[in-house]
């Protein structure tokens, strides 16, 4: 009785100890909170940013030009001109084309990635915001604010394919080549639209709440989800095959941008209002939590390069200082090894 009552007594202990002995299970790793600032100036408007990881380019929306930045080098390197309220820009680069969506004047510019000047411009719904490249079908799509439609358009030859109705007014958009889907915010509608590459249609409207006013849209496409950025401090997380919300957390006020990376598994979402970037891991049903990165109110618009998994986010502190615009970029601690974007 005494010999069991001891083995037991020292079986346990040993037990304990194993258990103190086991490693941790590695932290994630996180962003610098300091920021390289690459200054722009100018305090004029702006919108998204385009990271082109392949061809290590930025490209900066800002008033009526497209700022361009050397990734490798954090630089300005170039601008594309007359781009009157420019909101986009996409590469296609098997043409070694871009495309900007100029909001003012209801245009796309289709610009030589070489020398950066226009070739032609071609025209779009009303107020083209968005704009997105479907490299399954070899079109441009540009999602038209007042018209509430999507406008696509052959990349090779600049001729407009189709008009798309989308039955609410349109946001941030991503493309799934393998599955030929587009899918688009309907910010007013608190709901996703699904187009069909193919039919160039509208099959399906999901719902995206708890999400209300979505202007965020990432993906992560070999978990087939979607990542959405909504202005009621939510992040969501949709089945991008059957519309299903798979699951929400918290985040920061006046989002506007969202952004996955597949080297790291991070989403992102970025706040403008609180000026903070909610970092998560994505798995197939869940949103866990990472980082909340402190950067500066006002700065909504977001990128991530894929390859060094670096964040730019362009902000102004003034919109009358000449010298007030500017991209900011956080660095991840402990990054794994650049790796090349999926194809």
């Amino acid at each position: 009785m005494v010999r069991s009552s001891t083995l037991s007594l020292c079986l346990s202990v040993f037990a304990a100890l194993c258990v103190v002995a086991l490693p941790a299970r590695g932290a994630d790793p996180q962003y610098n909170k300091t920021a390289k600032v690459i200054q722009i100036g100018g305090g004029s408007s702006w919108d998204y940013l385009y990271p082109d990881a392949a061809g290590r380019r930025l490209y900066v929306t800002h008033g009526t030009k497209v700022v361009v930045i050397d990734m490798d080098s954090d630089k300005v390197v170039g601008e594309i001109a007359d781009t009157p309220g420019v909101h986009g820009f996409a590469v296609v680069p098997d043409l070694k084309l871009g495309f900007s969506s100029n909001g003012q004047e209801n245009k796309v510019s289709i610009v030589d990635l070489a020398t950066l000047k226009t070739n032609k411009k071609v025209d779009t719904g009303g107020n083209p915001d968005c704009i997105i490249y479907s490299s399954g079908s070899g079109e441009i799509y540009t999602f038209n604010g007042r018209s509430n439609s999507s406008t696509a358009i052959d990349a090779k030859t600049g001729t407009v394919n189709a008009t798309i109705e989308l039955g609410g007014k349109p946001e941030t958009a991503v493309c799934d080549p393998v599955a030929g889907k587009i899918y688009d915010n309907l910010e007013d509608k608190n709901a996703i639209a699904r187009i069909d590459i193919k039919t160039h249609k509208v099959d399906a409207t999901w719902p995206i709440a708890p999400g209300t006013g979505a202007s965020g849209l990432a993906m992560d496409q070999e978990l087939h989800r979607l990542i959405i950025g909504c202005d009621n401090e939510k992040m969501v997380m949709m089945d991008s095959q059957s519309g299903k919300v798979v699951d929400s957390v918290t985040c920061g006020q006046g989002v506007d941008a969202s952004a996955f990376d597949p080297g790291t598994h991070y989403g992102f979402v970025s706040g403008g209002g609180t000026g903070t970037v909610t970092v998560v891991k994505v798995t197939a049903d869940k949103l866990l939590p990472v980082q909340t990165l402190t950067t500066e109110r006002g700065a909504r618009t977001m990128a991530v390069d894929t390859k060094t998994h670096k964040i730019y986010l362009s902000n102004a502190t003034s919109r009358t200082d000449a010298n007030s615009f500017k991209v900011l970029v956080y660095s991840l601690e402990g990054a794994p090894a650049a790796t090349e974007p999926a194809k």
